[in-house]
């Protein structure tokens, strides 16, 4: 469904709801549409604005829109279980990370899925040299 502003000639306004804009055309175009003040069927769209999300309202959890609150927390919570994942499924290999990343790439070390800390210099350099890597965040709740 698609709601449209109508005017009509005696720039009257109003609303109306159509199966989609086909629809709308197919009915204006037959003169289907009558205005609801005057009955004209001389009917066009008015110039209407997107409606826009501008900021959520911290309130907000209803109609599909989260509180940034919400947001944060559900954020939060498929971090940590990406972080799980990867421990789970990889090796730890701690400081070694870029290290142990060209050794895997260069096939010069057992190939493996590997998890640790580098710096940001290293991880820019692992991808200038076309070395795939992902740089995850800690989340300060982690460290405690």
């Amino acid at each position: 469904m698609i709601k449209y502003r109508l005017v009509c000639e005696h720039e009257h306004e109003f609303e109306g709801w159509f199966r989609n804009s086909g629809a709308y055309d197919a009915q204006a175009g037959c003169r289907q549409i009558s205005c609801p003040a005057c009955g004209t069927t001389l009917v066009s769209k008015a110039v209407m604005a997107p409606s826009l999300a501008t900021r959520p309202d911290p309130e907000a959890s209803r109609d599909g829109v989260l509180s940034p609150a919400e947001l944060e927390r559900q954020v939060a919570g498929l971090l940590r279980r990406l972080h799980a994942e990867i421990e789970a499924s990889a090796e730890y290999v701690g400081p070694r990370f870029a290290e142990e990343a060209r050794k895997i790439y260069y096939r010069e070390g057992r190939e493996r899925n590997i998890y640790g800390e580098a710096r940001i210099a290293e991880i820019e350099a692992l991808t200038d040299e076309g070395i795939p890597c992902l740089q995850l965040p800690r989340l300060p709740k982690d460290f405690n």
